[in-house]
């Protein structure tokens, strides 16, 4: 039987989601657990791979065991077993062939700014003291829609076989004390969203136009692109798959 987990984490201690040969990760942890509770060799397939300091609040990673399991005590005994920045939500069953990554519809992330000093925020968002044109930075955010290939703000040396993500919306709002990048797409590139937001960061401070952006995402030259903000900003906010799967009965 396959089974999705739900589950979110707080990034800073980790290496990403991925395993590493020399670095702790999160799908280790989980890995590890899952073993240790079922008494098997388990893998977990994620939506996706976070880098480094990167946090989810809503991820998904699916597996397969032989048995029906009590799914509401799994879950219990996971999070007793995970440290504290790990926490599951739910176990589903879902159709056999159902994929964690490649039946994703979209994926949404949001990025944190904050623009006066907090140390609530000082492992949850970038800090930028310099004021920012929230207009142009949403202008400019608006020009993302227009492409499909973003190859500019890719991470170099990378082996994805294509460039091309379909972007539904990005925006950039004031909530409560901080100000949020928010942005939904099919798929996103390595780095993809960090160096977006370090792009529009400096159309907030007027060091390029929005008219600017365009001619950056043409070049498909990553080093026309600004530099890419800090990880503890950065939240994979919701993994949206068909209903088929979550709300699957078998």
């Amino acid at each position: 039987m396959r089974y999705f987990v739900a589950f979110s984490y707080f990034g800073q201690a980790y290496h990403g989601w991925q395993r590493q040969p020399n670095a702790l990760s999160v799908q280790q942890l989980m890995e590890e657990a899952i073993n240790t509770l079922l008494k098997s060799d388990i893998s977990l397939v994620a939506a996706g791979r976070t880098d480094a300091g990167v946090h989810a609040k809503n991820m998904y990673a699916h597996f397969d065991f032989s048995e029906n399991l009590d799914l509401t005590d799994l879950t219990y005994r996971l999070n007793a077993f995970l440290p504290g920045d790990i926490a599951i939500q739910k176990i589903h069953v879902v159709p056999a062939d159902a994929h964690a990554r490649f039946d994703a519809l979209e994926r949404t992330y949001e990025y944190w700014i904050v623009q006066e000093k907090n140390p609530f925020y000082k492992d949850r968002a970038h800090y930028i003291k310099h004021p920012l044109d929230i207009s142009s930075m949403n202008k400019a955010a608006a020009i993302l829609l227009e492409y499909e290939d973003f190859e500019c703000f890719s991470k170099s040396n990378t082996d994805v076989k294509t460039y091309l993500c379909n972007i539904k919306s990005a925006v950039w709002e004031i909530q409560e004390d901080k100000l949020v990048f928010t942005i939904t797409a099919d798929r996103f590139l390595r780095n993809m969203v960090r160096a977006i937001v370090g792009t529009l960061l400096d159309v907030g401070i007027g060091k390029m136009t929005p008219e600017d952006v365009k001619t950056i995402i043409k070049s498909r030259d990553r080093r026309t692109a600004g530099a890419s903000v800090p990880a503890k900003g950065l939240y994979l906010t919701k993994v949206l798959y068909p209903s088929t799967i979550l709300e699957f009965n078998g």
